[in-house]
């Protein structure tokens, strides 16, 4: 018991379920509605929306413009957010079924706000994805994935990743130096793919591929253990013509 309820009927808290009710009815007006039609719509005394609404407005939630309420930037963050998570389960989806169809781990990444941010991946245990033993961000250098990105990027952006995630062997086969690095993005550039072998995992051979979305850089990528490195380009291949037809329509709707 709490409260005096059991234990199956939870105690509910009425200020935020009022709370709630007058964000509804904000939401359901594009143009905004003034205090008493939110009140009479949520089903509450005028008082009680009135006392509502100047915390929901000094919290971000709702917005006062020209006596109507229209909700605020923490409102519409939270719908991005909600937006955001479905639209990486959609992509992750899409991600599974290419990878059961590849035999390979599958990975989606885009160049963002200077760094490198794997936006999907699958999760097939018998095909199971690199493990992240070292940042992926710092180490952009060493996988196909930031190799990949980082051959899009202009000259400027590149010189400004590398000064700040300076070029080092994390294997016996990472590139070991900066010049070593930009003739690998070269090769990069004139084959429209990146593979790493052992670059960055001992064990694993990886290959990325760029995509369109937009204008910012990003990829598509696939890993196989280092025993079936004979795959890897024909996989890479399949994969390329797969993300023509099907991956490249989700990967625009990824909030970038």
């Amino acid at each position: 018991m709490v409260n005096g309820e059991s234990d199956s009927h939870p105690t509910l808290i009425g200020s935020v379920r009022r709370a709630l009710r007058l964000l509804e009815a904000a939401g359901a007006h594009i143009d905004g509605a003034p205090a008493k039609q939110l009140a009479r719509e949520a089903g509450l005394p005028l008082p009680t929306a009135y006392h509502l609404l100047r915390t929901l407005t000094h919290e971000g939630y709702l917005q006062r413009e020209n006596g109507v309420f229209v909700l605020g930037a923490a409102a519409e963050e939270i719908g991005r957010a909600g937006a955001g998570r479905r639209q990486r389960a959609h992509l992750s989806e899409a991600l599974a079924v290419v990878g059961q169809e590849l035999g390979a781990a599958v990975y989606f990444a885009v160049y963002r706000e200077g760094e490198v941010e794997v936006l999907a991946v699958t999760g097939d245990p018998a095909r199971p994805p690199v493990v992240e033993w070292a940042d992926f961000r710092a180490t952009a250098h060493a996988h196909a994935i930031g190799q990949c990105l980082l051959a899009q990027l202009d000259e400027p952006t590149r010189k400004d990743h590398l000064a700040r995630h300076p070029v080092q062997s994390i294997t016996p086969f990472s590139v070991s130096s900066e010049g070593e690095l930009l003739r690998r993005l070269d090769t990069v550039r004139r084959g429209h793919a990146a593979y790493e072998r052992q670059e960055y995992a001992l064990g694993t051979v990886c290959a990325a591929i760029p995509v369109q979305v937009g204008a910012a850089a990003a990829t598509l990528a696939v890993s196989l253990p280092v025993d079936e490195l004979r795959r890897l380009r024909s996989v890479t291949d399949r994969l390329r013509k797969m993300a023509e037809t099907t991956l490249t329509t989700l990967a625009f709707s990824i909030s970038i």
